[in-house]
């Protein structure tokens, strides 16, 4: 009896695996226009499996493609005999389209809606048959029809991709947004689904479509969904205002949570948005008594404030963290303000003593591991400020055994590499530079990647690293903000190694510094240097996108801005920049979508 079971087991493994080989077989033919060959397997499968309606449509589907209708008609009918499958009726019609009969052809379209009057539900079914064939202006009417019969059926999403299939754009909005109606929690969906339609121009055709349908709707039935709907709209336009204005009214229908609100500033700020950015944190403090969200909204208020800054604000600003410690006091709960002001300190202030003094008394509060880790990571950043590269490294050491293996643990990593390569250690900040190019940090892995290279294509040409020393010591100088002295520096590179491999690298680091100082012109001359003389080099990309974001976010010159994202769409396809660079380009361009 189990020799029996068991080679009844083998066969049928054998008869599943020369099924599957048989399908794979007829696939492969039929893709490759093998008609006649997919034929025979895909009548071997038929055989088989007779009642299979994956082989009797392909079946059909290869009689067709062999222009042998009268068979597939056969075959078809034969099948509507057996089934009611309302399918196979517009098989049989397209069966006639394709001889171009199309008086038969609607009829048994019409025969198939029909169908519906017995089960509405039959919707799904016969939609998609029509799709398949591209009969989108029945399948429209499957889904109309569907629902009219049976209000209780929803069909709208698929009425929205039949339309989008159409480029009737309005109504796919139209139907997403009924669909959105009756399912709120199909929102998020919908703004993926939507963001295939409209762009970052707001005056773009579909954008005033969608912008111009939420605001009937919010009228009418100022649903909550309606309003973050067109918040989000607003901030893929970078109306970060706009958005604001919906946000507010949300959260005054609300009064819940201000995340979203909060959310929408980080967004404004990461954009230098800072004025929106400034009003919108200004709004939080009004409307919170959570002491985490007032210490965090004014924590960004400082920030924002200190960029702008001249040498004459600081007194004033630093007067403003010594309230805010005052209120609420030196603790656990304002450990992020004290690294702030620490930062503040050593870097705004030039009072690095002060700075470290102020966060080693951080260190004895009770906070977690990943908080002191966080304290010790600023803590040797000021270290480095003032050049005492050995106790900053003790510091990032630290960090990487108490946090092993995360996000910060790497950081750590990369800043041993950075103070070691200031040092003028280049072998050391390599071999750490090497294990951070696996990062899990995109932003580390890439900056450690950029790091390596710099080091790698220049320490070989001077075995004293004379070049590389000097273009060290300017970066050591731009991160301590001696912004003229780095310039100055980087020079003197430029004079005494023209013509050496790092040239390209001081050219883009110096454009940098110039736009730092808003000395946009002799960045301009700094980037074209680049495009001139370094046309096959690694920064060529680079310098074309940058030089192009000068010209359309600050000198005012789109068409120069256009002409050079045009050349990384055509030069550089596989630069970092090169969707970025698309995008704008079209912008520019007048294009009606992304």
């Amino acid at each position: 009896m189990k020799q029996l079971l068991y080679l009844l087991f083998l066969l049928l493994g054998y008869v599943s695996f020369s099924q599957s080989d048989e399908e794979q077989l007829a696939a492969e033919y039929y893709k490759r226009g093998e008609f006649e060959k997919a034929l025979i397997s895909y009548q071997k499968l038929y055989d088989s499996q007779p009642n299979n309606y994956n082989y009797i449509f392909h079946l059909i589907k290869t009689h067709q493609e062999l222009e042998q209708f009268a068979l597939a008609e056969s075959l078809i009918e034969s099948k509507i005999a057996m089934y009611r499958n309302p399918s196979l009726m517009i098989e049989l019609g397209y069966n006639y389209q394709l001889q171009d009969n199309m008086i038969k052809a609607n009829a048994c379209y019409e025969e198939a809606l029909l169908k519906l009057e017995e089960r509405p539900d039959y919707a799904p079914l016969i939609g998609r048959q029509f799709e398949q064939h591209s009969l989108l202006d029945y399948a429209i009417k499957t889904y109309k029809k569907a629902m009219a019969l049976d209000p209780k059926l929803n069909y709208n999403r698929e009425l929205a991709t039949v339309y989008g299939e159409q480029g009737n754009i309005e109504m796919l909005f139209t139907n997403y947004i009924a669909y959105i109606e009756a399912k709120p929690e199909f929102l998020n969906s919908a703004k993926r689904e939507f963001s295939d339609f409209i762009s970052e121009n707001r005056d773009n055709e579909n954008n005033m479509l969608l912008r111009k349908l939420l605001l009937k709707k919010i009228q009418i039935q100022p649903d909550t969904y309606w309003y973050e709907m067109l918040s989000w709209l607003f901030i893929q336009e970078k109306a970060y205002d706009k958005a604001f204005t919906q946000e507010k009214a949300l959260y005054m229908r609300e009064r819940e949570s201000l995340n979203r609100i909060i959310e929408l500033a980080l967004t404004a700020l990461s954009e230098k948005e800072n004025d929106v950015a400034k009003e919108i944190f200004n709004y939080v403090l009004e409307n919170t008594q959570n002491i985490g969200t007032i210490l965090t909204a004014n924590q960004y208020l400082l920030d924002i404030e200190t960029s702008t800054a001249t040498a004459k604000d600081f007194p004033k600003i630093e007067e403003k963290y010594k309230q805010l410690f005052a209120t609420y006091g030196i603790s656990e709960q304002t450990l992020n303000l004290q690294i702030a002001y620490g930062n503040f300190l050593a870097f705004y202030l030039n009072r690095s003593d002060d700075a470290s003094n102020f966060l080693k008394e951080s260190l004895k509060l009770n906070i977690s591991a990943f908080q002191q880790a966080t304290v010790k990571m600023k803590l040797a950043d000021i270290l480095v400020f003032q050049e005492k590269f050995n106790e900053g490294l003790i510091y990032y050491t630290q960090i990487q055994a108490n946090v092993k293996n995360s996000v910060l643990a790497q950081e750590a990593r990369f800043k041993v590499a950075k103070t070691s390569y200031y040092k003028g250690d280049f072998e050391w900040a390599e071999s750490q530079l090497k294990i951070l190019k696996a990062s899990t940090s995109q932003l580390i892995a890439n900056d450690a990647l950029d790091l390596k290279l710099l080091i790698s294509d220049n320490k070989y040409e001077d075995s004293l690293h004379v070049a590389l020393k000097l273009y060290a010591k300017s970066d050591l100088m731009a991160f301590q903000n001696k912004t003229d002295e780095a310039i100055s520096l980087l020079d003197k590179v430029l004079t005494e190694h023209k013509g050496e491999s790092i040239e390209d690298q001081t050219l883009y680091k110096q454009a940098e510094l110039f736009v730092q100082k808003k000395e946009y012109d002799k960045a301009v001359s700094n980037y074209q240097a680049i495009i001139t003389h370094y046309s096959d080099g690694i920064l060529a990309d680079d310098a074309y996108y940058y030089l192009a974001e000068l010209y359309n976010n600050v000198l005012s010159e789109p068409e120069k801005a256009k002409a050079l994202y045009e050349k990384i769409i055509f030069n550089h396809q596989d630069s970092i920049y090169f969707v970025e660079a698309r995008k704008k380009f079209r912008m520019l361009r007048g294009d009606a979508i992304n």
